[in-house]
């Protein structure tokens, strides 16, 4: 990571304690690109002292600019450089080995490296490459200024800053801060100061989730569950979306806590018309229709931050809908409920609105979508481990004779619903060692894939260690189950051995 130049420093202060908002990214940006080429426009901005901060987001990454509009000198290598951290936890404080910082690896500016906070100004050395997360340097001008002038482009994966557009309760956001260090101009600055000391002050940045679905694909009224369109569930109540869209599934169930949307132009029309009640009711398998009655809250921008406001049904099971025009987290929520207290099962959900006409409530339109709702996760075991004809028992300590002899085992990664994404077989050991014994995952030509129960691994012959070592054993299976913004719902166990070649 660069080290700190001794030149001019200015601490940026937070003037408002107002979040900053990114905006949806429609399409992936490409960091190559100059930044007015068009990708960044409506990108949420932050003015700070040295210049301006872009933000844009999709379901996977987070995409930050850095538009130094004070700093005209183009200099090579890293002697330029920034740090940029995030609080991983939320917790506005610095978490040992948790809260990351960015830099730059030495002599490579367009190389992105990573550490971990260890204290306050305290760090690990660079970890290895941060996997999808990218930086490029871009020296030219900008929609900010027209002179030319210091640019730096983030790409960063969500999953590393523990960001996810899944959260049903709350609106995405993270915690920043972030230092910029020029030679030509001489000026160190820190947005908030001293940021890398103390996180309370940290910037709030909140996370878009909200995507331009294609209005092809939206439904009649309720648009979408999450961010999957309704016109992608097929007849069995699963969805399947393409393989370059927001939120890829393949023929997945649903479960956790759904969002149901409504199609936003229908929802401005249905406005209009002065049609603001509507109900909805789900039909168990086997069952008759039922109100369902949900409480949840969404968060309301009211011009500086977001406003928390409840939403529950009436006593005849009425909800009202929302001002279409009101920037909210989620747009035109219909109802947030949780499906875990529900039975595998397809179950029908109706949405219907009504009309005020002469003191009566009169429907209008309805529409009735079907989804399979399961929230079992997949059943797992390890059946045996067997070393010949004799099986090994949790915490053995077994010794492996020369080639061909090693173990043999049987597994079981099964879902019943026919709702199975992947499993894995694996061991570890070592210092953070690990070996593949065996993966299969899902295919469409599967159709509801329910898996195996005590499989034999490997097939034939035997599986060998590759050195002597106390081993752990781990099966994990995945379930295709979706609450709209991507796959939830794992289960996994081990078995521990010692395994020594003789």
């Amino acid at each position: 990571m660069a080290k700190v130049v001794k030149s001019l420093s200015i601490t940026t202060p937070i003037l408002f304690a107002f979040p900053f908002k990114s905006e949806w990214a429609q399409t992936p940006i490409d960091l190559n690109k100059p930044l007015n080429s068009g990708d960044w426009d409506d990108a949420g901005t932050l003015k700070f002292t040295r210049g301006v901060v872009l933000a844009k987001n999709d379901a996977k990454f987070l995409y930050l600019a850095l538009d130094l509009t004070e700093d005209h000198g183009n200099d090579a290598g890293t002697n330029d450089y920034f740090w940029l951290s995030f609080d991983v936890n939320r917790d506005r404080a610095i978490t040992s080995n948790k809260d990351v910082n960015y830099g730059l690896y030495p002599g490579q500016p367009n190389k992105l490296g990573k550490q971990f906070y260890l204290g306050p100004a305290s760090w690990t050395g660079l970890q290895p490459d941060p996997s999808l997360s990218e930086v490029r340097q871009e020296f030219g001008t900008s929609s900010n200024s027209s002179s030319s002038h210091r640019i730096w482009k983030f790409r960063i994966d969500l999953a590393e800053i523990n960001v996810a557009l899944s959260w049903p309760l709350s609106t995405p956001y993270t915690y920043f801060g972030f230092r910029v260090k020029s030679s030509n101009p001489g000026f160190t600055t820190d947005f908030p100061g001293n940021f890398y000391k103390d996180f309370s002050k940290l910037r709030q940045l909140i996370l878009s989730r909200k995507p331009v679905i294609p209005p092809a694909d939206l439904g009649p009224l309720v648009g979408s569950v999450g961010l999957i369109p309704t016109t992608k569930i097929n007849a069995s109540g699963r969805a399947t979306t393409d393989a370059g869209y927001f939120v890829f599934v393949q023929n997945a169930a649903f479960g956790g806590t759904l969002n149901l949307i409504g199609n936003r132009i229908k929802m401005q029309q249905l406005w209009s018309g002065d049609v603001k009640k509507y109900k909805v009711e789900i039909t168990p398998p086997g069952g008759s229709p039922q109100k369902l009655i949900s409480n949840w809250s969404n968060y309301r921008w009211n011009g500086s931050t977001y406003v928390l406001e409840s939403f529950a049904a009436s006593a005849l099971g009425f909800y009202e809908l929302a001002n279409p025009s009101n920037d909210y987290s989620i747009d035109d929520l219909l109802i947030q409920f949780p499906t875990a207290a529900l039975l595998p099962g397809l179950y029908h959900i109706s949405v219907t609105f009504y009309k005020r006409i002469l003191n009566v409530d009169v429907a209008q339109e309805t529409q009735t979508m079907k989804l399979y709702i399961d929230n079992h996760l997949p059943a797992i075991n390890i059946d045996s481990i067997k070393h010949g004809r004799s099986e090994v028992s949790a915490c053995a300590i077994e010794t492996i004779g020369p080639a061909p002899d090693g173990l043999s085992f049987k597994i079981t990664g099964h879902d019943p619903e026919g709702n199975l994404r992947q499993v894995s077989f694996a061991a570890t050991y070592g210092s953070g060692q690990s070996t593949g014994i065996y993966s299969e995952s899902y295919e469409p030509s599967k159709g509801n894939w329910q898996g195996f129960v005590s499989k034999t691994i490997p097939e034939s012959g035997n599986w060998r260690p590759p050195q002597s070592c106390a081993y752990s054993f781990i099966v994990t299976a995945w379930a295709r189950t979706t609450n709209g913004y991507g796959y939830i719902g794992h289960n996994s166990t081990h078995r521990n051995l010692t395994l020594l070649l003789g």
